[in-house]
């Protein structure tokens, strides 16, 4: 890891800004929707293990994350885990 420390720095183009931001402007958008047909604490919940497992599986699909038989494992149980939440929701 100590070797992208130094090319973290402004990007060529704005795209990657643009990106982020129009993202981050869906997400909590999705995030309000969520919120008006169930419970503030389980819509918080799904949308902080949604973000999480797919920043992982983006770490995976790039390399940056090891894939192992445990990590993907685990992140399974995120999975069901929401869903269990939302089936009882």
């Amino acid at each position: 890891m100590g070797d992208r420390v130094g090319r973290v720095g402004r990007p060529a183009t704005p795209l990657p800004t643009v990106v982020f931001v129009l993202a981050l402007l869906a997400s909590l958008y999705g995030l309000s929707l969520a919120m008006m047909t169930i419970p503030v604490g389980t819509a918080y919940a799904v949308w902080t293990a949604t973000g999480a497992t797919l920043t992982v599986v983006w770490g995976l699909i790039q390399g940056t994350e090891p894939a192992t038989w445990r990590r993907i494992g685990l992140l399974f149980g995120i999975v069901v885990c929401v869903v269990g939440l939302k089936l009882v929701s």
